[in-house]
């Protein structure tokens, strides 16, 4: 499986979904960046380890055991690769000025989003369990049933 490298359509996932790798130390970094800048809980983080996130990886073609990308899903468009963080960054105060950043081409963009998500496990480390958030967190995180490895500890 290939995820997409420009965005897509989707219907039927609410606006602010991330997916987004809940072992990977990166990834939890950037969710854990993401909230301290949304005090109105905008985003709702899905980890791709849960029983949502799996789900929403294999209806956007990632898969699950190897995701290659994020995903951040607002007005029915799923965004990849250097897309996702830059549109969310670009809807978070004071970060606005990252739009400009996506008129470097994508493929650009996305060659570096590339090289670093393939070792971001060998350069930023990973984990074996997934984050477990405060209560203050929770209200970022995606409601999910309770199924998975990151079952059990928060998410």
């Amino acid at each position: 499986m290939g995820a997409p490298r420009r965005p897509v359509a989707v219907s039927g996932i609410p606006d602010g979904v991330v997916l987004y790798d809940g072992i990977c130390v990166l990834c939890s970094f950037w969710f854990r960046f993401v909230v301290r800048r949304d005090p109105g809980a905008r985003f709702r983080f899905a980890q791709i380890q849960g029983s949502y996130g799996q789900a929403l990886a294999g209806r956007l073609g990632i898969d699950p055991n190897v995701p290659e990308t994020n995903v951040f899903i607002t007005a029915d468009v799923a965004y990849f690769r250097s897309d996702a963080p830059l549109q969310i960054l670009r809807r978070l105060p004071g970060w606005r000025w990252t739009g400009v950043l996506l008129a470097v081409p994508r493929p650009v963009r996305d060659w570096l989003y590339d090289r670093v998500a393939r070792n971001r496990y060998r350069l930023f480390g990973r984990t074996e369990t997934c984050l477990m958030p405060s209560a203050e967190l929770k209200r970022h995180v995606f409601d999910e049933p309770a199924h998975g490895p990151c079952d059990g500890i928060g998410v």
